[in-house]
């Protein structure tokens, strides 16, 4: 009689009716098998899952993190997805400068064709006629403006000169005594001229610093809206031509998004020039009535200290200067005394 070999108690795996494993002998399995190695290896938790037999899948052991003492259980890692909202700086640069580019193209061309005269242009009749005589009234205040510079620099060389004058004529009124009195009448009469041109030369430098003003800040000030207004009104044109040449030509499935985004683009160019047209027209009144009270209280001004000065009344002159609040400097007088530096 053949006797049986002896089995291993580790061997033995129970199998059901259908060809699967018991449950609890399973896991019985898979315990000892995680007892029988070295916690100090750091291994990981190994298990064995068999299928039935008439399945043609092979046998999958599963790899996992073992649970020694102190151990951390490790957090699966997956890939990284990118947002769609993260944008790259340098593709957002290269489509402004692709934009940018485009831009300037159309407006290029369309400068081109209305200076040949083959492209059309929006023009506002009236306030092209505002604009045409704002840059001409600039010129001629400018030349206004040029003439009275070079009146205060004369005056100002004359008014030096007749002090000077004044002074040696009071020295030689000391040292002759034979023409003391002349020498003295002709120094109180270069003396007074001084005083008179000086406080002439406050007027003037008065009237010159406020037309420089009025030219300078607030004419250039609305001409530098009305370039921005040019400008719009180029894009306006150059876009508006666009979408024109898209309407006659034939429309199919691959123009009519093209048209779409060409009366998009129009539309945005419509509104900045409308509201630029607008800007412009405010800035226009404005500054008209400025202009008015300006001018207005400065020809004034310069009308009766020059009258006074030249029909030797000193004190008409000194009452111009009070009545428009113009304050003569003393030489020497916005310097600090030593006490003050201290």
């Amino acid at each position: 009689m053949a006797q049986e070999s002896p089995k291993n108690s580790a061997a033995e795996i129970p199998v059901t009716s259908n060809g699967q494993l018991e449950d609890s002998h399973e896991h019985s399995f898979n315990r000892d098998l995680k007892h029988s190695l070295p916690v100090e290896l750091g291994l990981s938790e190994t298990k064995i899952t068999s299928h039935g037999f008439d399945s043609t899948k092979e046998g999958v052991v599963e790899a996992g993190p073992f649970p020694g003492k102190g151990g951390r259980a490790q957090q699966k890692s997956g890939p990284v997805v990118l947002a769609d909202e993260v944008k790259n700086p340098a593709m957002e640069k290269l489509e402004l400068v692709r934009r940018w580019s485009l831009n300037t193209y159309k407006c290029t061309r369309q400068i081109i064709s209305e200076k040949l005269g083959r492209g059309s242009r929006t023009v506002d009749l009236e306030l092209e006629a505002q604009i045409d005589i704002l840059r001409d009234n600039k010129k001629k205040y400018e030349n206004i403006l040029r003439l009275a510079q070079t009146l205060s620099t004369q005056l100002f060389q004359m008014v030096h000169t007749q002090r000077q004058l004044g002074d040696a004529f009071a020295d030689l009124s000391l040292k002759s005594l034979e023409l003391h009195e002349e020498f003295g009448y002709n120094a109180e009469t270069q003396k007074l001229l001084a005083k008179n041109g000086e406080t002439l030369l406050g007027a003037i430098n008065f009237f010159i610093a406020s037309v420089n003003t009025l030219v300078n800040k607030t004419i250039e000030d609305t001409l530098l809206t009305v370039k921005q207004y040019e400008s719009a009104r180029i894009e306006y044109d150059a876009y508006r031509t666009d979408l024109e040449e898209l309407n006659l030509g034939p429309r199919d499935a691959n123009t009519l998004p093209k048209i779409e985004q060409s009366q998009q683009l129009f539309q945005v160019h419509k509104e900045k020039y409308d509201k630029m047209r607008n800007d412009v027209s405010i800035k226009l009144k404005f500054l008209e009535e400025n202009k008015v009270k300006v001018l207005h209280n400065q020809l004034v001004l310069f009308h009766n200290a020059i009258a006074a000065y030249f029909a030797g009344n000193q004190k008409q002159l000194e009452q111009t200067l009070k009545q428009f609040h113009i304050k003569l400097k003393t030489p020497g007088a916005d310097a600090p005394s030593w006490l003050e530096e201290q």
